[in-house]
């Protein structure tokens, strides 16, 4: 007994880092995952929304915790009570959104092993199980270090786990696990899908004695004897999806530009801002952005600003903020994907991500040059 409630400490202590880790290292991403949580819980739950990003920065963090004190044996009563009662309440979410198909994946780690929710929900079975062994044999549940030390050990590691978060937050993931990180050939995973392999039933009904039956193929001249009925698909073997779907780059006219784009042989920069009037442009932002686009537009580089907004929003934002680059209309949830920041940056070459920044930390052209350009 002693053996396995050692084996199931790690493994739920384990876990439950594990997931926070990967959340807190995208806080922002999984504030997303939190809103369309919150949006399949229907109407009554909107008033939930604003608090995505506080709750996204508040549980990671919390797992985290509860996942180092289920290791070090610390406050063994409240640690097991916390670990069931959560992951209680994560069981309880993911049958939900499973049982009425409202969230396709789960989000419980991230980007980095996307999980549906029958998957996660019977993850999450198996840890409570987990944690009842260990309540069931609590008298080998035994603090590793003594009282003093465990207590500035969970205060030490409460203070790394909020300023990872931060971090993460305020610069962009330490890892990154989302399809635009730096490395990624866009036009290469843009294409790299497997399609479904599909089986197709027709159903007939004989003109002379109205019977109807389902054929895999029309018969020949069919319309002889047969009328047309309905119709049916069958999914043979799943495929697989691209890595990146859905991206396109439309000029404000409506043109389709996202080849010609990728296909520049040169550095070419991406202001990314989903949504222009959340973008956060402090004089000092938009300074930067301005001066950069100049410096780049004289030495011959491309620069121009994707977003999901509209006319009237991009000429307000024009109007505010002097800006000159032109701009052309991403879809909204490419763009919240391809960088955690409103406005970030990011650097192509040939349809390749050579590097990206938040807007905390954006380059001026001199750094580019030394780094990129004459490297």
């Amino acid at each position: 007994m002693k053996a396995l409630v050692k084996i199931c400490i790690f493994l739920v202590g384990a876990l439950f880092i594990f997931s926070g880790f990967v959340k807190a290292d995208d806080p922002l991403g999984f504030s997303y995952k939190l809103q369309e949580y919150f949006e399949a819980f229907g109407p009554a739950w909107k008033w939930a929304i604003p608090f995505s990003l506080p709750l996204a920065c508040f549980i990671p963090v919390l797992e985290m915790i509860l996942g180092f004190m289920c290791l070090m044996g610390a406050f063994k009563r409240f640690t097991l009570w916390m670990l069931f009662l959560m992951d209680l309440f994560f069981t309880f979410l993911t049958f939900y959104t499973a049982h009425f198909n409202k969230v396709l994946e789960c989000g419980c780690f991230g980007d980095a092993i996307p999980m549906t929710p029958w998957v996660t929900f019977w993850k999450d079975v198996v840890i409570l199980v987990l944690i009842g062994i260990i309540a069931i044999g609590h008298k080998n549940y035994l603090s590793v270090v003594s009282p003093r030390l465990e207590k500035a050990m969970v205060i030490l590691f409460t203070l790394c786990s909020i300023a990872f978060s931060w971090y993460c937050y305020n610069y962009l993931p330490v890892i990154d696990f989302r399809p635009y990180k730096v490395g990624t050939d866009i036009k290469r995973d843009m294409k790299g899908g497997i399609p479904d392999v599909l089986k197709y039933y027709y159903t007939l009904k004989n003109k002379k004695s109205g019977e109807t039956k389902e054929f895999e193929k029309f018969p020949d001249n069919y319309q002889v004897d047969w009328d047309y009925v309905s119709s049916r698909t069958d999914v043979v073997k799943k495929g697989v999806e691209a890595k990146i779907h859905d991206f396109n780059i439309t000029s404000l006219d409506g043109e389709n530009v996202t080849d010609t784009m990728l296909s520049n042989p040169n550095y070419s920069f991406l202001l990314i801002s989903s949504s222009i009037t959340d973008a956060k442009v402090s004089d000092e932002v938009t300074k930067k952005i301005n001066d950069l686009y100049a410096d780049c537009t004289n030495n011959h580089y491309q620069f121009i600003c994707l977003t999901a907004s509209g006319e009237g929003d991009i000429d307000a934002y024009k109007q505010k903020t002097h800006a000159l680059y032109p701009f052309y209309n991403t879809d909204d949830t490419q763009l919240r994907t391809m960088i955690r920041s409103n406005p970030g940056l990011i650097m192509i070459k040939d349809g390749i991500v050579i590097a990206m920044w938040h807007y905390h930390t954006l380059p001026d052209y001199k750094t580019l040059n030394t780094q990129y350009f004459h490297k």
